[in-house]
């Protein structure tokens, strides 16, 4: 598969205990090994299409954004860092950038589809909440980028991929006692930070526990 090929997604299971290496899968593709990228997106394209569609309720708009992060792991693969985190979690963080650009970029340019879709999202919701929303999105950015890469990786994927604590365990091949202190310390650290930052009142991220 070549970065012209039209990126098609096909829904596959979150979290898988085994499989390819999305690291050794995405050093392959670093070096220039085109074939492997076919395996790689396999991997990667159903949590990508998922953050993609919670954040713009658009599943044409989450297609295009998702075809967008795609190419950028295809021609950024190399700026990958192991010591960041897992493969997953950076491509996660990619996605939900993109997303919220996308979100971004076409309410400035008034585009009818997303604002449908954005007023369906919740009765009521007015465009201001929405753009409070990205703000906040912007804020927990920044707070994420304060942890550890264990406690990093564990939140990215449940705050952005939407994974559960037991999905998470599977996905790093962890106890799930071990996923379970990394967030919560994760996690009170982030409220620390995001106090700091956002007003009283404001809610942290919560994450999945089944």
């Amino acid at each position: 598969m070549t970065p012209s090929t039209r990126l098609r997604y096909v829904p596959r299971p979150a979290a898988q205990a085994s499989g390819p290496d999305p690291a050794a899968l995405l050093a392959a593709v670093a070096g220039g090994d085109q074939d492997a990228f076919a395996p790689l997106y396999e991997v990667i394209a159903p949590p990508v299409q998922g953050v993609a569609l919670r954040t713009l309720r658009s599943p044409s708009h989450a297609e295009e954004v998702t075809q967008e992060v795609l190419l950028e792991v295809w021609r950024s693969a190399a700026a990958y860092r192991p010591d960041r985190g897992t493969v997953l979690a950076w491509v996660l963080t990619i996605a939900h950038r993109r997303a919220v650009d996308r979100v971004r970029s076409t309410q400035a340019a008034g585009d009818r589809e997303v604002r449908v879709a954005l007023r369906e999202r919740t009765a009521g919701e007015s465009v201001a909440d929405r753009t409070e929303q990205l703000l906040d999105a912007q804020q927990v950015r920044r707070a994420l980028a304060q942890l550890s890469r264990a406690q990093r990786e564990a939140l990215v994927l449940a705050y952005y991929g939407g994974y559960s604590q037991r999905e998470i365990a599977q996905s790093l091949g962890l106890p799930l006692g071990t996923v379970k202190t990394r967030m919560r310390d994760g996690l009170r650290r982030l409220r620390a930070a995001l106090d700091d930052r956002k007003p009283v009142g404001t809610a942290a991220p919560t994450a999945r526990t089944a």
